[in-house]
């Protein structure tokens, strides 16, 4: 089967959406499809069989393109989707595979020439944009209505999360498959850390607690530090590693943090390569997850869980539709009871110990690379079966 993926993000990058794409191309690649990745200029070369990488070629060349809404993926977006009809009318494919707001090119292209498509909900567009700019929250039925439609015309939908699921289910009934990702952790390089190495002196047995990810403002950072000041109230041994986030995000964190008073206990250790996170997970006593908006599940929850350390997240559906109370210590998303969770994750070490062991066991068995593989057989055999068969005459199918 060749399949030409629409990918509107730099590729490859070391986060979310691009590492769960790249996770996709692989297993695709390895049942032996032809895959085209049309995505942006930016981002890092990847060399698997089978697969290529076409960039788009702006006029204008675009670089550090962030996560959500922004005029520079707009611009980006409105070139690939001519970028797209040249595509399709140069080359043969069998499937468009559109991912995100490639969604709406697909649409649109795809029932022109007479293509099938698949649609990859990665998150949910409108929580984004009313997020982003409150004063579209009176339209969020309206978005959410126009943001279906490309569901509703997809020969299959793909989603990373039960959440998501159910979104898409209110505008299709049937060929709907949730790929959820999958840890990281075995991936990793073979690297060892000391605690010298992220700036923190053994002697002083410090209580490490990291959190791992961008430092966008729906990640929590803000509720972070400011539970992190009545942790150190009670135990002065705990030190924050901040891993990962842009440059200006970490400088106005760090800032925050000296405005808190705790800049000396804080570490922000700026981006890290993805195959060396096992290593810093292991120097933590605690990985944190303070998300306060989204509902899509992070990709670095299943690698917490699969570490053996203990975790402590928000009591939002985000966390919750993968997390339960035996598997990690969830909290309210206010400081006194995100900080008391810390806290109780360091002083009771029985408890944590059982839910970490739980934890693994249960990312193992259930978000394996093998069952990450099953699913997207399961899927080209769904697309492989269906591709010629008109939406409205594809048979129910859960997965």
């Amino acid at each position: 089967m060749r399949v030409l993926l629409l990918a509107p993000h730099p590729y490859y990058q070391e986060r979310g959406t691009p590492i769960a794409v790249d996770l996709l191309v692989r297993a695709l690649a390895g049942y032996g499809c032809e895959v085209d990745i049309l995505t942006y200029n930016e981002g890092a070369d990847r060399s698997y069989s089978g697969v290529r990488i076409l960039r788009l070629r702006p006029l204008f060349k675009v670089q550090n393109v962030k996560p959500g809404f922004s005029f520079k993926k707009l611009y980006l977006d409105v070139n690939m989707f001519f970028r797209l009809i040249l595509q399709l009318t140069r080359e043969r494919y069998d499937i468009v595979h559109a991912v995100e707001e490639a969604g709406f090119m697909a649409m649109i292209v795809c029932s022109v020439v007479r293509k099938p498509y698949v649609l990859d909900v990665d998150s949910s567009m409108t929580s984004q944009l009313v997020d982003q700019y409150g004063f579209l929250a009176p339209f969020s039925s309206l978005l959410e209505s126009l943001e279906g439609l490309p569901a509703r015309h997809a020969r299959a939908v793909v989603t990373m999360c039960d959440e998501l699921a159910k979104r898409v289910l209110k505008h299709r009934r049937d060929g709907v498959f949730v790929l959820k990702d999958i840890s990281l952790v075995d991936s990793a390089r073979d690297r060892v850390f000391n605690l010298r190495d992220i700036g923190l002196s053994e002697d002083d047995d410090p209580k490490v607690v990291m959190y791992i990810g961008n430092l966008e403002n729906y990640q929590g950072i803000d509720l972070l530090l400011e539970s992190f000041v009545k942790v150190t109230r009670v135990d002065d041994r705990v030190r924050l590693i901040v891993v990962g986030g842009a440059e200006q995000d970490v400088d106005r964190y760090r800032a925050k943090a000296m405005s808190l008073s705790i800049g000396s206990r804080c570490h922000f250790l700026g981006p890290r390569p993805v195959g060396d996170l096992g290593a810093y997970m292991r120097l933590a006593d605690v990985l944190v997850s303070p998300r306060v908006r989204g509902t899509n599940t992070p990709m670095k929850i299943y690698s917490y869980l699969d570490s053996g350390v203990p975790v402590v997240v928000t009591n939002l559906r985000t966390h919750t539709q993968v997390v339960t109370n035996e598997l990690a210590f969830i909290a309210d998303a206010t400081p006194e009871d995100f900080s008391a969770k810390i806290l109780e994750a360091i002083s009771d070490p029985d408890s944590a110990h059982a839910k970490s062991r739980a934890a693994r066991a249960y990312v193992r068995r259930e978000h394996s690379h093998e069952a990450f593989q099953s699913k997207v057989q399961e899927l080209i055999s769904y697309v492989e079966k269906h591709v010629r068969t008109p939406p409205n005459a594809v048979r129910s199918r859960w997965s």
